[in-house]
């Protein structure tokens, strides 16, 4: 066998080989979907759904009131765009909170909730928040961000009004949280 011949040899090798991959790339998806369906991976999602169950009680109002605050270390402007609104217990919810950092730096802070009464804590499902992650502004920065939530059912009927309350924390670790002698050592 040439030279010639056995370069051409590969070459329909190479080529069989390269159709197959791109077969078995387009043939995938189809078996994905398969495998999906027969492990009942694909009712796993969804039963993780939100909301895929969920009931809302039209026969019952909860008020709730928004509030904002920040620590004196940062130097941000923080409100809820709006102070207070009517739902229904299961009723899917967004409200929005506007922040502004007033500073000439950027600044990073992270948002902690809390909930009065303590106890409507346990019934807020949070959605979507900006209080999941750090929020980071560059100088002069304003946004608006959402809370998306659901009050559950289950919340006790003698509960008729929630606040939601938001903190913003400062995280870049700016300000020393104690004093530290200038030898280095404390005490």
């Amino acid at each position: 066998m040439s030279r010639k011949d056995a370069n051409r040899v590969i070459l329909v090798k190479l080529l069989i080989v390269t159709i197959g991959m791109f077969g078995f790339g387009y043939a995938l998806v189809p078996l994905y979907k398969k495998i999906c369906e027969v492990t009942g991976i694909n009712e796993v999602e969804k039963a993780n759904a939100p909301l895929a169950s969920t009931q809302v009680d039209t026969g019952r109002l909860v008020m709730l009131e928004f509030d904002a605050n920040v620590r004196s270390d940062l130097p941000w402007k923080f409100r809820p765009m709006q102070v207070s609104l009517n739902v229904h217990p299961g009723q899917l919810v967004q409200v929005m909170y506007e922040v502004r950092n007033d500073s000439d730096r950027p600044i990073t802070g992270q948002a902690i909730p809390s909930y009065g009464p303590q106890i409507a804590g346990q019934y807020f499902r949070k959605l979507d928040c900006f209080c999941f992650s750090k929020q980071s502004f560059a100088p002069g920065e304003v946004r608006q961000m959402p809370v998306v939530f659901v009050i559950e059912p289950g919340l006790p009927k003698d509960v008729t009004t929630v606040t939601l309350s938001y903190t913003f924390f400062n995280v870049e670790g700016a300000a020393p949280t104690a004093a530290t002698p200038k030898n280095g050592k404390a005490g």
